[in-house]
């Protein structure tokens, strides 16, 4: 052990300890509470789909080392589902990179971007990986809060445009929106494209729950906008729509610059990962747009219920337009600390939510909001609205 007084951990991460879906989920286990806290879907997902990984395993395929930027297939599968859903062309072999999952697609297109005091403007509240990857690549993170507005968030696009500045790298954009559910509009999307081009941003967008959006709501791709393509690395990976999270299989879109650009950092990340998952993954992509639909359909379900459950229980509930979850605001209930109410609702109610703060740089303008997973089974969800209702 070194007995230099120099702090073990460097100081860009230092302000970052065990997440906090970590010790929510350990004290869901320790409690025997519900667990809408961390969001990963309690059911395993199509049955085609799994048989295939376990065909590949038998197979001999992926068993070794695949290619380092993925297997042909799934890059074939990704460029296609992009075309067949979006009308946007990329080229399987120079505009399709496989990663272990978004968060790896997200640290290295961070780390292969990024110069040291780079400002990266992120949508807040974001994903505890956006902090960290930012962090890694010694930019600056530069906040641009999404804030209540009637049922859902909004963005301020005049906020927006002030948090330029002339040391601005890349704009880090998630739609639909985690936690907030948000998901931008194409007037949003335009205006946000407009700006990019103006000021000659690099743009990564994080679109996982793509297949996740609600009502009137729809998804619509920032490379689709004029002039974006050639200056957006797209990501979005397989968990969050085919309900199999452990298999951590993700990918970029871009132009071939940028996806050159973001593999020579993903190469010394994992190298390669989850090759008989890739394969998989293709027929996946593949699936009846049936598939999709009925994903959809169930999942809005299970939003409208635990959205009903919630707000009987007394908590304003801030309907989602995409993702599987929901942000509520404990101030209705007499209650202001978020992450202090999610530490004591084990025992109160025997349900584990995860405060926002945590997702806030701002803490104080995330401290009343609390959000739930609902990508659970129906049952849970009404044993957990039941729960809830002793509050």
């Amino acid at each position: 052990m070194t007995s230099s007084a120099r702090p073990l951990l460097n100081r860009r991460l230092a302000e970052f300890g065990t997440t906090i879906f970590a010790e929510m989920s350990a004290l869901a286990l320790h409690t025997g509470a519900i667990n809408l806290g961390q969001g990963f879907p309690d059911t395993d997902g199509p049955e085609e789909v799994r048989e295939a990984a376990v065909r590949a395993l038998r197979d001999g395929r992926g068993n070794q080392y695949p290619p380092g930027p993925g297997v042909p297939e799934l890059r074939t599968a990704v460029a296609a589902h992009q075309l067949r859903r979006y009308g946007l062309s990329y080229d399987p072999d120079t505009e399709v990179l496989v990663t272990a999952g978004a968060t790896e697609a997200i640290a290295a297109s961070l780390l292969a971007l990024l110069e040291p005091g780079d400002e990266v403007i992120a949508l807040e509240p974001y994903y505890d990986s956006y902090a960290a990857s930012i962090a890694m690549a010694g930019g600056t993170r530069v906040p641009v809060t999404l804030r209540p507005d009637g049922d859902g968030f909004t963005l301020d696009l005049d906020e927006l445009r002030a948090a330029v500045t002339d040391r601005t790298r890349l704009l880090l954009i998630n739609t639909p929106h985690n936690p907030t559910g948000t998901v931008l509009t194409r007037a949003e999307l335009a205006a946000v494209a407009e700006l990019a081009v103006e000021r000659d941003l690099l743009v990564v967008t994080d679109e996982v729950y793509e297949h996740l959006v609600f009502d009137d709501a729809e998804h619509v791709p920032l490379a689709s906008f004029p002039g974006m393509r050639e200056r957006t690395v797209t990501i979005s990976s397989s968990g969050k729509t085919f309900s199999f999270t452990g298999w951590k299989v993700g990918w970029i879109t871009a132009a071939p610059p940028l996806v050159a650009a973001v593999r020579s950092a993903k190469q010394f990340l994992t190298y390669v990962s989850a090759g008989p998952f890739q394969y998989a993954v293709a027929e996946a992509l593949a699936l009846p747009e049936s598939y999709f639909t009925g994903f959809r359909d169930d999942m809005r379900a299970k939003r409208d219920l635990l959205a009903a459950g919630l707000a009987e229980a007394g908590f304003r509930v801030f309907r989602p337009a995409g993702t599987y979850f929901v942000t509520t605001d404990i101030r209705p209930l007499g209650e202001t600390d978020g992450l202090a109410f999610c530490r004591a609702l084990p025992e109160r109610a025997g349900v584990v939510a995860v405060p926002n703060a945590v997702f806030y740089d701002h803490r104080e303008a995330g401290a009343p909001f609390v959000r739930f997973a609902f990508c659970k089974r129906t049952e849970v969800l009404q044993e957990a609205a039941k729960r809830l209702a002793a509050l």
